[in-house]
């Protein structure tokens, strides 16, 4: 795949997808309490699953989803 993310885009990705991913491990693993029950661990697994995604998507520079919406934030070097 060519790379489709870059500039500001990319840097809100290796920011949040680590946020949501360590908040997502810590609703799941009990240090963290957000609700309770079955909502506490749906919260953490879509948590921990769009951390994960933003995080690769940020670190590979391509993302499935903006390539099927033709969204391109990469520039190349001139």
């Amino acid at each position: 795949m060519e790379k489709n993310v870059g500039g500001y885009d990319r840097i809100a990705r290796l920011v949040v997808g680590p946020i949501l991913l360590i908040v997502g491990v810590a609703v799941l693993g009990g240090f963290l309490s957000i609700a309770s029950g079955t909502t506490a661990t749906a919260i953490g697994v879509v948590a921990a699953l769009v951390g994960a995604i933003l995080l690769v998507t940020g670190a590979t520079q391509t993302c499935p989803l903006n390539s099927i919406l033709g969204v391109d934030t990469f520039r190349t070097a001139r």
